[in-house]
């Protein structure tokens, strides 16, 4: 079963790259853009899809059939690599993953017995990988960890001063991320956990926070409205904004490529999710595909590689 689940993650990794390349080939053969700037999960019956898609949700590209097992993938800065974790064990162990861009050289990175790895975030320079560990101590309170391990595996140390989920890298190499309950709360610390610098102060759950491009705000979700919405403020905790205003609750903030919106997941009368779009400055929400959620931003893949696998596969 887990090699199975293995083979549709590199047959899936590979066939967003190779369609994706395709079609901007066969535009234009010296093409160097890149129109997919969307990785979601779509919602086929009972069964789910992998899509790349253009901010207007007018161009899209099924790539592959998955489970519910596999999912959140990040590329790393050069577009070279991707972290991805997977579910595995009838779900009592979540395990983070890397491959080539291609889907080659898949290694499972983590693997221990009732935790749950989860969230891999690169390091700027792409040596590093954070990611949140959660499981149940001994006498059962549930345990919520930020961790850091090289790319390829090594070096695992927990930051023991940090206990919360969702790390993200921020530009200067510090450490964005959310507290553990009670409530959570946005804060961004220095790699060693020391120098921890609280966001958010309200009485209420803050969660998910996305650095934008530029470095210069972040989005998160708050229900400290009395439901959970989509919010932005500066780098500094300073003008918090909503961007929001539904009676159902939003997931998954991820900012688009420049920087000047914001890609959010709202459940549908369905039961599964829908993505919408807001201008960073809360005007024009705008609904981009029927059924999908967990929308990330794709940045850039390796051109040089993508031209080259393209190019084999036209011969």
């Amino acid at each position: 079963m887990k090699a199975k689940k293995i083979t549709q993650i590199k047959v899936l990794l590979f066939s967003i790259l190779y369609l994706g390349l395709t079609a901007v080939c066969h535009a234009n053969p010296k093409a160097t853009s890149q129109p997919f700037s969307i990785i979601y999960g779509f919602k086929e019956g009972k069964n789910k899809a992998i899509y790349l898609s253009d901010e207007t949700g007018k161009a899209r590209i099924k790539v592959a059939d998955v489970t519910d097992s596999d999912g959140y993938p990040a590329v790393s800065p050069t577009g070279k690599h991707i972290a991805f974790y997977g579910k595995y064990d009838g779900r009592r162990t979540w395990s983070i993953h890397t491959a080539d861009i291609d889907g080659n050289n898949i290694r499972r990175l983590t693997e221990v017995k009732n935790v749950w790895d989860s969230a891999p975030a690169w390091s700027p320079d792409g040596k590093t990988i954070a990611f949140a560990r959660e499981y149940r101590s001994e006498n059962g309170d549930w345990q919520e960890e930020i961790w850091l391990m090289n790319a390829d595996g090594t070096e695992k140390r927990q930051i023991k001063a940090l206990e919360g989920r969702a790390p993200e890298f921020m530009q200067d190499g510090r450490i964005l991320f959310q507290s553990k309950a009670g409530p959570r709360q946005i804060s961004i610390a220095n790699i060693d956990g020391s120098n921890v610098i609280q966001l958010t102060h309200d009485d209420t759950d803050n969660m998910s926070p996305k650095i934008s491009p530029d470095g210069s705000q972040i989005a998160y979700l708050s229900n400290r409205d009395g439901n959970q919405e989509v919010y932005v403020m500066n780098v500094d905790g300073s003008d918090q904004k909503r961007l929001t205003k539904n009676r159902i609750e939003e997931w998954d903030p991820a900012w688009s490529r420049d920087g000047s919106k914001v890609f959010f997941s709202s459940q549908n009368v369905y039961g599964f999710y829908d993505i919408y779009k807001v201008n960073k400055d809360g005007s024009s929400i705008e609904k981009v595909l029927d059924n999908g959620s967990q929308a990330a931003t794709v940045y850039q893949v390796d051109k040089s590689y993508l031209k080259r696998l393209v190019e084999s596969r036209q011969q």
